[in-house]
């Protein structure tokens, strides 16, 4: 897994540490270029950010979930890392959310930027039921990624894991973001004009910033 880290200070380990994952044929110095460690500096956050992203190849069995506990979240947890999120954008997001399911216990937060959320068939179903309180997984969900995760969805929100979630307005996979968005708490939920790119994540990224420095401050 390759990783890219860029502390909020040379030489020692902020308490906040958010690691975030790309979408599909994405890279981590994709988060750079979109001016993700730029936006940072604008709010005075003191937290370490890692841009990690898997080998292709893993994304097709469960490999990496295992990959990101050994080499991601043990690692900040080993250096004294106090409060962990861990994220991404579109499939980077759907990847956080598979690990979460696993191992929620291990997070302090999820930073979901315009999250993959599974195909049509799935969102669909769980909006014909009326929405994830009355949805029920059908026998086997388990089994396939996409079902076991809204099945994890549906114990949202979690004691001790907080979830920030952004979305485009015109996003392509906005037929999931409502949904996901109905069961959070208020004040959860940014949204922002546009589709499923960058500059509208950069956006949403912002706010998500905005509430961490906001909370910080008041501390």
């Amino acid at each position: 897994m390759r990783k890219l880290a860029f502390p909020a200070a040379a030489g020692r380990v902020a308490p906040l540490r958010i690691v975030l994952m790309p979408g599909a044929y994405q890279e981590p110095e994709d988060f750079e270029r979109a001016g993700f460690v730029a936006a940072r500096s604008e709010y005075r956050l003191e937290a370490d950010l890692e841009f990690v992203a898997p080998e292709l190849g893993h994304l097709l069995d469960r490999s990496i979930l295992e990959t990101l506990h050994e080499e991601v979240v043990l690692p900040a947890r080993a250096a004294g890392v106090r409060a962990l999120w861990l994220g991404g954008a579109s499939l980077g997001a759907f990847i956080a959310l598979a690990y979460a399911e696993r191992r929620a216990a291990t997070l302090d937060g999820l930073c979901l930027i315009a999250p993959y959320l599974g195909n049509r068939m799935v969102t669909g179903e769980v909006a014909r039921a009326g929405g994830l309180a009355a949805w029920q997984p059908r026998p086997g969900a388990e089994e396939d990624e996409e079902w076991r995760l809204w099945t994890f969805l549906r114990r949202l929100p979690l004691p001790g894991l907080e979830v920030a979630l952004g979305i485009g307005r015109d996003d392509r996979f906005g037929h999931g973001h409502g949904l996901l968005a109905a069961v959070l708490p208020a004040g959860a939920v940014s949204v922002a004009a546009g589709g499923h790119d960058w500059p509208v994540w950069l956006e949403l990224w912002r706010s998500f910033l905005a509430r961490l420095a906001a909370r910080a401050a008041a501390r």
